[in-house]
């Protein structure tokens, strides 16, 4: 959906994030796998990650809602709809959004899942924009959370090193102000890609099964190479193309958030898109790849850090398993 016409935005109005206090550091990694800080760091840019010992997603949404309301005093019960986005869902069903509901005692919300790999936090945002705008709704709330450790694999260590757990709520609400929030919008997919990088077991082709479990099909499978290219391309075109459409230069956009899956990913999209480093949003040191939680993490520490100011031009872009991706250009909303 392009610039829309109708007479509301959604915007940005309130944040929250959850991250375990468990941290695996790479030294931990040097002791199960045959690898080393240096080898790790030089190729993927994470220095740690969060893991979520005890509890599961629900867990991460919850504890980022509770943090969101800590911060901004929202009434759970002016929240229309909650859109929970994940690739590790506490379960088939119920929805994790159910669970979550049920956790915080959310009585008057309906909501539900969406899974878009990497780029489901995005495709959620685009979601929560459709609905406000239809003017049937005035406040969605978006949960980018992931145990990524339940689906990992800690004894190979091309892809164990990759990722972390964390929780992240972006509450959207109804503004008039048409020059405010969500301002454009660009999502794709392409079904070739999916042999690259998957999760094969526990689904209705591969039923879970000793067989399954015994195959490590319960666990993520990824080509990095195969992946790498078509990351960065996908990731530097949808950031260009909404930065052509809307008339932006690299100097009108205060930050790119791009999904954190590897630095050398984030570099090469930065250079390829001529971005200077320092408009770049990076935590992948500290967390590593949460899939669905990185760019809101990404929003809520900058916001903390006080680096992105009311009025910023932000392009948020992701790339995931699918294929799918996509980019966003809102103007931050927070004081």
């Amino acid at each position: 959906m392009p610039v829309s016409d109708s007479k509301y935005n959604a915007k940005i109005s309130a944040i929250g994030k959850f991250v375990p206090d468990t941290i695996y550091d790479n030294a931990y990694f040097e002791k199960i796998v045959d690898t080393n800080d240096e080898w790790i760091v030089t190729r993927t840019g994470i220095k740690e990650r969060r893991i979520l010992v005890d509890g599961a997603t629900s867990d991460l949404g919850a504890g980022a809602i509770k943090d969101m309301v800590e911060r901004f005093k929202i009434d759970l019960d002016t929240i229309d709809v909650m859109i929970v986005a994940t690739v590790t869902p506490d379960m088939f069903f119920p929805s994790t959004a159910c669970v979550i509901m049920e956790k915080l005692g959310m009585k008057k919300t309906w909501g539900y899942d969406i899974l878009a790999a990497c780029s489901s936090f995005l495709f959620a945002t685009s979601q929560a924009r459709a609905f406000i705008e239809s003017g049937n709704y005035k406040k969605v709330l978006v949960i980018g959370a992931d145990k990524m450790s339940a689906i990992t694999d800690y004894t190979d260590r091309n892809t164990c090193i990759l990722f972390g757990d964390a929780g992240t709520a972006i509450l959207y609400e109804r503004t008039e102000d048409k020059s405010d929030g969500i301002l454009d919008e660009t999502l794709y997919c392409d079904g070739s890609g999916g042999k690259y990088l998957y999760m094969s077991g526990g689904g209705s082709l591969n039923p879970s099964s000793h067989e399954t479990v015994d195959k490590k099909m319960h666990y993520i499978y990824q080509d990095g190479k195969a992946v790498f290219k078509v990351a960065v391309i996908g990731m530097a075109d949808v950031a260009f193309e909404l930065m052509k459409r809307n008339n932006l230069l690299a100097d009108d956009v205060a930050f790119l958030v791009p999904h954190q899956a590897n630095l050398r990913i984030i570099d090469a999209t930065r250079d390829r898109m001529g971005v200077d480093n320092s408009k770049v949003m990076i935590n992948i040191d500290k967390y590593g790849n949460t899939t669905a939680a990185t760019i809101p993490l990404c929003l809520v520490d900058y916001y903390d850090m006080g680096k992105v100011k009311r009025g910023d031009n932000l392009i948020l872009a992701s790339f995931g398993a699918g294929y799918t991706w996509g980019g966003i250009y809102l103007k931050w909303s927070i004081d």
